[in-house]
């Protein structure tokens, strides 16, 4: 059985968005972050060396796993449980090449970027102005895709859009960013948010916390 340990507030929720869409059966383990540091708590950091969410744990087989890190989890599921699932084009289909694009840039550039801004501004520090461009560019470009393409990998949902969105949603709690100016992102995100899967995704991930999709 696979189980996904949520910290709330995270990029677990990427897991349980990912297995709503499969329609697999999992069970999910919240946990609230600690109220000093704002980190994961104890029983958390405890599963993986990282400290950190997503975990997710899967018992099958007589074998036991424990594994972090979203793009891995995304790919382990998609290989174990889902290999013909449709949120994955093929090298044949013509999205093949954006979907792998996107799905690797939310965290290779995007969540870093992110990341870097967090620890600015918890020194009272200014971003310097070569990664200040760093992150004005990552929003152009995702504003310029969403014209594009109804989604960033192409035509139709991928695991690439399940990788973006919590940055473009829940990761914005933190710093109340608005989207007012970027029309396509909002349209975007009222696409995503009327996707069953997600709407039942959130609903168990961040009870209490309405998704930031506007």
């Amino acid at each position: 059985m696979l189980t996904v340990h949520h910290l709330r507030i995270s990029q677990s929720e990427r897991i349980v968005w990912l297995l709503e869409e499969l329609e697999l059966d999992y069970e999910l383990k919240l946990y609230n972050r600690d109220p000093d540091t704002r980190l994961a708590p104890p029983e958390l950091k405890a599963l993986h060396p990282m400290e950190v969410a997503p975990v997710i744990t899967d018992a099958k087989d007589g074998q036991s796993l424990v594994l972090g890190e979203s793009g891995a989890i995304v790919e382990y599921i998609i290989g174990k449980y889902a290999p013909d699932t449709d949120l994955v084009p093929g090298p044949e289909h013509p999205d093949f090449a954006d979907h792998l694009y996107w799905f690797h840039f939310a965290n290779a550039t995007f969540m870093t970027n992110g990341m870097m801004q967090i620890a600015v501004n918890a020194v009272g520090a200014q971003m310097p102005p070569p990664l200040a461009k760093r992150v004005t560019n990552a929003w152009e470009q995702i504003e310029t895709r969403l014209g594009e393409a109804d989604y960033f990998g192409g035509s139709q949902l991928t695991t690439a859009d399940i990788m973006m969105v919590f940055q473009l949603t829940t990761s914005r709690a933190f710093n109340n960013m608005t989207i007012d100016h970027l029309p396509n992102l909002q349209a975007y995100l009222q696409r995503i948010g009327s996707r069953d899967a997600y709407q039942r995704a959130m609903a168990k991930c961040e009870p209490g916390f309405p998704p930031k999709l506007d």
